[in-house]
C-alpha cells in the first residue's frame, strides 16, 4: 500500500503556497533581503510551530511570510513546492496564494503574481507538474480591501483560474465578500471558500457558501456531516470538498478518518490535501499515507479520494480525461 501510495498520479486542490515556506528557506531568503530572524536555527523555528487551533496557527504563518519580498523570492517559494509536488507523483495541482499578505507589508502585486507564474511554468517545462492559480482573500481583513484586490488581478486573469476565501473565519462569514465573489464570477473564474473543521457559525457558512455564493466547492467542510439537510444538499450538487487531515489533526486532534469513510459511503466528493506543509509537516503522499493508516483503507477508497481530486479539478473535459488516464493506467499496472 506505501508504495501504491508513492507511485500514484495525484491531484492536490488545497496547499497554500505561503504554507509550503520550508524553515531552512525562511533562514536563506532572510539573509538575502537582509532580515533579522528571532531564530537562530532551521530547527528553532520547527520548535517554535506551537499552534493547536487556528487563530495560533496563523500568528506564526503570517509572521514568517516577512521574507518573502521580490519576484524571485515568489519564484523559488513557488517552485520548491512544484519539486515536492514532482516528489510526490502529483501531475496536477491548483496552489493558494494571499496576496494581501503581501501588499500590506508594501509588496506590489505584481511582483506576487509574476514570480508564482514564472515558477508554474518552469515546473509544467521541467517538472512535469500542471498547475492553475486560486487567488484567496484574507476573511479577517474588510470587503473593500477584498475588492481591491480583485481589480488588482484582474490585469492577471490570465494567470488565475479561480479565487477562494481564507484565514480566520471567527465572525467573517462568507456574506460579508459576496459582491467581490460575485463580480469575480462575472469575470469568469470560479470560486471556493474555506469552511474549516469545527469554527465558530460553520454550518451557517456552509449554507452561506451554497446560497448566498453559490461556490464551485468548499475546502475543509467536514462539518457537513452534523446536518444531513446539508449532507444532502452537497451530494445533489455533486461539490466537492477539499479535506487536509493531518491538518485537521492539529485542530480538533484526529485526521478524520472517520468523517472522510463516511463522505465516500454518502457519495460526497472528497478529497485529500496537504493544506501547509512546512508547518504540518506533511506533504499530499504523507498525509495520504497517514490516513490509510490510521483508518485502515482500502486500496479502492484511495483510488477513489484520488480520483474525486482530478473530477472536481478545473480542467476542461479533456484534459480530466488525460489525467485521469494516467491514474487508470497505473492502477491496472498494480492490480
Amino acid at each position: 500500500m506505501k508504495a501504491f501510495i508513492e507511485g500514484m498520479p495525484k491531484a492536490e486542490l488545497h496547499v497554500h503556497l505561503e504554507g509550503t515556506l520550508e524553515p531552512e528557506h525562511i533562514f536563506a531568503l532572510a539573509q538575502r533581503n537582509g532580515i533579522e530572524l528571532s531564530y537562530k536555527t532551521p530547527q528553532e523555528v520547527v520548535d517554535a510551530y506551537d499552534f493547536h487551533d487556528l487563530p495560533s496557527f496563523l500568528t506564526i504563518y503570517y509572521a514568517a511570510m516577512d521574507v518573502l519580498r521580490t519576484e524571485q523570492d515568489f519564484y523559488e517559494l513557488a517552485y520548491h513546492y512544484f519539486e515536492k509536488a514532482a516528489a510526490d507523483n502529483i501531475v496536477y495541482v491548483e496552489p493558494f496564494f494571499d496576496p494581501q499578505a503581501h501588499t500590506s507589508r508594501g509588496v506590489e502585486f505584481a511582483t506576487v503574481i509574476n514570480g508564482i507564474a514564472r515558477a508554474q511554468e518552469a515546473a509544467a517545462a521541467t517538472l512535469g507538474v500542471e498547475s492553475q492559480l486560486i487567488l484567496c482573500f484574507l476573511r479577517d481583513m474588510s470587503a473593500q480591501s477584498a475588492m481591491e484586490h480583485l481589480e488588482m488581478a484582474l490585469p492577471y486573469k490570465d494567470k488565475l483560474i479561480g479565487i477562494g476565501l481564507d484565514s480566520d473565519e471567527k465572525d467573517n462569514p462568507p456574506s460579508k465578500f459576496a459582491q467581490v465573489f460575485a463580480k469575480a464570477r462575472e469575470h469568469g473564474l470560479k470560486l471556493t471558500m474555506h469552511c474549516d473543521v469545527n469554527q465558530k457559525d460553520i454550518h451557517e457558512h456552509m449554507w452561506e457558501c451554497l446560497n448566498e455564493i453559490n461556490v464551485d466547492r468548499i475546502d475543509h467542510g467536514v462539518n457537513c456531516l452534523d446536518q444531513d439537510d446539508l449532507t444532502q444538499e452537497i451530494v445533489r450538487r455533486g461539490m466537492g470538498l477539499t479535506v487536509c487531515p493531518v491538518s485537521n489533526r492539529f485542530v480538533v486532534q484526529s485526521l478524520t478518518s472517520k468523517e472522510i469513510r463516511r463522505m465516500l459511503e454518502l457519495g460526497i466528493k472528497a478529497t485529500i490535501n496537504s493544506d501547509d506543509p512546512a508547518y504540518f509537516r506533511a506533504y499530499l503522499t504523507d498525509n495520504f499515507l497517514e490516513l490509510q493508516r490510521e483508518g485502515d483503507y482500502t486500496l479502492e477508497e484511495v483510488v477513489q479520494l484520488n480520483r474525486n481530486a482530478f473530477d472536481i479539478a478545473w480542467l476542461t473535459d479533456a484534459d480530466k480525461q488525460r489525467l485521469l488516464g494516467k491514474l487508470d493506467r497505473y492502477v491496472a499496472r498494480a492490480s
